[in-house]
């Protein structure tokens, strides 16, 4: 029988009093004038604490594991008690290492829901602490863009503007685009860029009559620069192991034959799995002529 796995947290929350929670940490005053500070006191001044504090029992106080920012924030703005989740262990790390910052695509989808739900721009905007504008943008991003390109960077961070780069490009193009940035892992713009500066007239949505000619931006340069280096290094490794590759097929393609000269196996084979016979076949027939060659050259 497996061992338990022991909670983390206690299940129910519980309303403290902010008097006896203690932080682990002081907050530079700078923390205050900060874009992540003023956007969660906007936040908590128009729909509340979404997230509760985590803490763990101390003696008469609690220690706050998870929290700092919001707890300064409501102190600021005269909160005598909050919602906490109870922590069984001290261990901030268990709670810190699930942080992780919402992707561009996460936030389209957690915005255009919130609207669905009739919350307004200029309500969003404001619990955000942002432009009503970036609020626009981030919900027609995915306007235009196929599905297989938003699933590979679904959650990958390539900005609104990125979006709106690769909704000049077709689907296909898009989807290519979408693959070289994974491949570099790179999603700013100027790579997104490079990349529409690279895509062929039939592959972008609008006639490259209508657009304006730019200067090559020094982003292509170092794309195709790298393109070429990947070319050479993947040649060179055809190139060391093409021999011995030729002489394991034409080994393994001489057993292949011998076995399908077993007319019990080639029967079994006929009924039971005729693809596969068919295509033993060909790869057989393929492989002679071009040994043949390999050992002549």
């Amino acid at each position: 029988m497996g061992r338990s796995v022991k909670d983390g947290f206690e299940v129910k929350l519980l309303t403290l009093p902010i008097s006896k929670i203690a932080p682990q940490r002081e907050l530079p005053l700078s923390t205050r004038s900060s874009t992540t500070y003023k956007q969660i006191s906007a936040s908590v001044k128009e729909v509340g604490l979404v997230q509760a504090l985590i803490v763990f029992p101390q003696g008469e106080q609690y220690l706050l594991l998870d929290g700092h920012l919001r707890l300064d924030v409501i102190s600021q703005l005269g909160w005598t008690e909050v919602e906490c989740i109870i922590a069984t262990d001290d261990e901030a790390y268990t709670y810190n290492k699930r942080v992780n910052h919402l992707p561009p695509v996460a936030q389209h989808y957690m915005l255009r829901k919130a609207l669905s739900k009739g919350l307004t721009e200029e309500r969003l905007a404001k619990a955000l602490d942002v432009d009503i504008n970036r609020i626009r943008r981030n919900t027609t991003m995915l306007e235009g863009i196929c599905s297989e390109a938003i699933e590979i960077l679904k959650d990958k961070d390539l900005p609104a503007s990125g979006f709106a780069i690769l909704r000049k490009m077709k689907p296909f193009r898009q989807i290519e685009a979408a693959e070289h940035m994974v491949a570099s892992a790179k999603y700013t713009c100027s790579f997104a860029q490079a990349l529409l500066a690279m895509t062929p007239p039939e592959l972008l949505v609008d006639s490259p009559h209508n657009r304006k000619i730019k200067d090559k931006p020094p982003e292509i340069d170092a794309l195709l620069r790298e393109e070429k280096e990947s070319i050479v290094r993947d040649l060179k490794t055809a190139e060391a192991s093409y021999g011995t590759d030729i002489l394991a097929l034409t080994v393994s393609c001489g057993y292949l034959q011998r076995v399908l000269q077993n007319r019990r196996i080639e029967k079994h084979l006929e009924k039971h799995f005729p693809e596969i016979l068919h295509t033993l076949r060909l790869l057989i027939a393929e492989v002679k002529p071009s040994a043949s060659e390999a050992v002549a050259s």
